[in-house]
């Protein structure tokens, strides 16, 4: 019988106190790990899937978003790969759904508020303070007639 097996099996409590130990100690760093990944980026996108392959109909909006604006280098980390990511990003954030955008750090809001900043044209603003040029601005405008 290997060691290990023989002290799980002679000393129950060490073991569950080596778990213990683990758990406390992946919680302790979480939210530490949590800020290295906000502040990874200019931009960081916490969301359902990969932007080549959204797993939910708001990360999509929010990666389409990014697109049309031209921003194609960003951090995407995917919580459906890690529940303690998942759970911790809502924690961090105080803001309870994903996906969840950062820019320079800075929580922005979730894809409704993507959505707005987008409509409105302050994302144009937010993208031109962190040094990224908004593709919309190069974009052939439409003629109005009149």
């Amino acid at each position: 019988m290997s060691s290990l097996i023989t002290k799980l099996l002679v000393r129950p409590r060490t073991y569950r106190f080596l778990l213990q130990q683990r758990f406390y100690a992946a919680n302790a760093g979480s939210r530490e790990n949590i800020e290295k990944l906000v502040q990874s980026d200019k931009v960081v996108v916490f969301m359902k899937g990969v932007p080549t392959q959204p797993m939910c109909g708001f990360s999509n909006a929010v990666v389409q978003i990014l697109r049309m604006h031209g921003v194609d280098s960003y951090s995407s980390h995917n919580v459906l790969e890690d529940e303690d990511l998942r759970q911790g990003i809502k924690e961090y954030s105080e803001w309870p759904t994903i996906p969840q955008i950062f820019f320079n750090g800075e929580f922005i809001g979730g894809c409704d508020i993507m959505l707005q900043m987008h409509q409105n044209g302050d994302l144009v603003e937010e993208l031109e303070k962190l040094g990224i040029r908004s593709a919309l601005l190069d974009a052939p405008q439409e003629e109005t007639k009149s």
